[in-house]
């Protein structure tokens, strides 16, 4: 799985690329945890799914896991672009509502430089 990172009127957007499943929860938690939560002064970041098509069980719960790790820093994380697919495991988990959830990256940029 390849990650990159960009900014957009100063919010981070990390955008992960292919199946996050095994070991590319890893990656994608250290690159959350590490680069965007531990190393940052921004309250807040954006994570773009257009370009995952699977996730697993293993992957939500690190989703969880670093939303807990942003609340308790009073940081926000938003998602955007989420296929049905995620979005239906989303939902069946009843973790939908515990993030932010956009249906574009300008609407999701727009809410972040807000407030």
């Amino acid at each position: 799985m390849k990650t990159m990172t960009r900014l957009k009127n100063g919010i981070p957007i990390l955008e992960p690329h292919g199946k996050i499943v095994g070991p590319a929860v890893s990656e994608l938690r250290e690159k959350l945890a590490l680069e965007l939560l531990d190393a940052s002064d921004t309250p807040c970041f954006l994570i773009n799914f257009e370009h995952v098509h699977k996730i697993d069980s293993s992957a939500l719960g690190m989703l969880v896991n670093v939303h807990v790790i942003a609340a308790q820093m009073n940081s926000r994380i938003g998602i955007i672009n989420i296929g049905r697919h995620i979005k239906n495991l989303l939902v069946l988990s009843r973790l939908v509502s515990i993030f932010e959830h956009f249906e574009s990256e300008d609407a999701a940029v727009s809410a972040f430089t807000r407030d």
